[in-house]
């Protein structure tokens, strides 16, 4: 019984090994962006809109929101999402609808870290948008295309 649990083990532990790719395919990465500054609210302040179609959209291109403690991981997404609107302003609703897409980092005990999908709608919105999150790496910080912004009190 012992070997059936052993060999079962080590399965799912090279199985687990094998599902992070050694290299990353997240292109917006960047360790000298500037730490976010938060607003009176409790949210970031966000000043630029996004150029790019992809940002937050592609898994290779997340909004990379990173956080110093395990503690706080879902507190730094959280904190983007405050800031947006819908595109004329309309109050969003989002949730965390799951984890995906291994990639390597350093910032993680165990080597690897992964993406968190959260699900935004607001009033009259067809489809549910969904957002890519990497909360173990720096990046710039933009609104992605398709949101607004709330303005600060």
């Amino acid at each position: 019984m012992k070997t059936k649990s052993f060999i079962l083990a080590l399965f799912v532990g090279i199985l687990a090994v094998s599902c992070v790719s050694t290299r990353s395919t997240i292109k917006n990465i960047d360790d000298n962006a500037p730490e976010p500054i938060l607003t009176k609210d409790g949210w970031f302040l966000l000043t630029e809109l996004s150029k790019d179609k992809k940002y937050g959209y592609d898994k290779d291109y997340p909004i990379n929101v990173f956080y110093k403690s395990v503690a706080d991981e879902d507190i730094n997404p959280k904190r983007f999402l405050d800031a947006l609107t819908g595109p004329k302003g309309e109050t969003i609703s989002y949730k965390k609808i799951e984890s995906c897409c291994p990639f390597p980092s350093k910032r993680n005990e165990m080597g690897a870290g992964l993406l968190d999908v959260y699900e935004i709608t607001w009033p009259g919105l067809a489809k549910p948008i969904r957002l890519y999150f990497n909360i173990y790496e720096k990046g710039y910080l933009f609104v992605p295309k398709g949101f607004g912004l709330k303005k600060n009190q």
